[in-house]
């Protein structure tokens, strides 16, 4: 039985906030999801599945309303999952018992942390150390906030100058201040080693990346990427420290085939 499993839409590179803290600190991390458009037709549950279509009409009582993303579907959410999940949303965690939620990425991969801490020290060495990390994390949802907005207009059609003009502002001061705290030099956000600060940094800008995909909806509506190709010289620093973490080990797997099709996207 895994440490902790997570359901959620695939891919995301929030719920591989949690799986890269895994391979650092040696935790069983079990990942069950599919596509958005998918979960409308799945079980939300701890032990979540796909529906067959007899099981949908005998499961009617658990149609719920879905909001941020599955706006208006119909999805069917056990009792046991809105006790552990009360917000109801993914990326959903439960402990070992199924009984026990924990939700929000930064939170899930908290967890993990805190359970592989005898083995790496992802959390920091410290309670300042901690602090510092928490700072980032926190820094972070505010960008989070607003990127997710952004990526959900794209995605919808409904993007305009004002939703661009935030997000862009939200990246400004994100990437100014991840820019900051790498200067002189530096091979990490805190401390000397790899942290969830920069598990959580990496996840948020590689999300972000999905701009590329968007871009001929912003031309149409005469907005440029915020993405643009002179970014990188604009925040040389964490743009390196970005492709340091892409390459390590522990994020390589989910993060560089997800990097390298966005890439590819924007050179397009």
């Amino acid at each position: 039985m895994a440490d902790l499993r997570i359901f959620s839409y695939l891919p995301n590179p929030r719920v591989w906030k949690a799986t890269i803290a895994a391979r650092f600190c040696g935790v069983d991390v079990e990942v069950r999801g599919a596509s958005g458009k998918e979960l409308r037709d799945w079980l939300w549950d701890y032990d979540a599945r796909p529906l067959a279509e007899e099981e949908r009409a005998s499961l009617s009582a658990l149609a719920r309303t879905g909001r941020v993303g599955l706006t208006g579907a119909q999805l069917f959410k056990t009792d046991a999952f809105m006790a552990a999940q009360p917000f109801g949303n993914v990326p959903a965690a439960f402990g070992p018992d199924g009984k026990v939620g924990i939700f929000e990425s930064n939170s899930i991969m908290r967890t993990v942390a805190r359970l592989g801490a005898a083995k790496h020290p992802l959390y920091g060495r410290d309670a300042y150390e901690a602090s510092r990390i928490d700072s980032f994390l926190d820094v972070s949802l505010v960008f989070a906030r607003d990127s997710q907005i952004y990526l959900l207009a794209l995605s919808g059609g409904t993007v305009d100058a004002a939703i661009h003009k935030r997000a862009a502002d939200a990246f400004t001061i994100y990437a100014s201040g991840i820019e900051q705290a790498l200067s002189p030099q530096r091979d990490a956000l805190v401390g000397e080693t790899i942290t969830l600060a920069d598990i959580c940094f990496a996840a948020e800008l590689a999300l972000f990346m999905n701009e590329h995909a968007r871009a001929e909806q912003l031309r149409e509506r005469g907005l440029e990427k915020i993405l643009h190709p002179g970014v990188q010289q604009d925040y040389p620093l964490m743009f390196a420290h970005f492709a340091g973490l892409v390459a390590h080990e522990h994020f390589r797997p989910e993060l560089k085939p997800y990097v390298e099709k966005l890439l590819s996207k924007a050179a397009a």
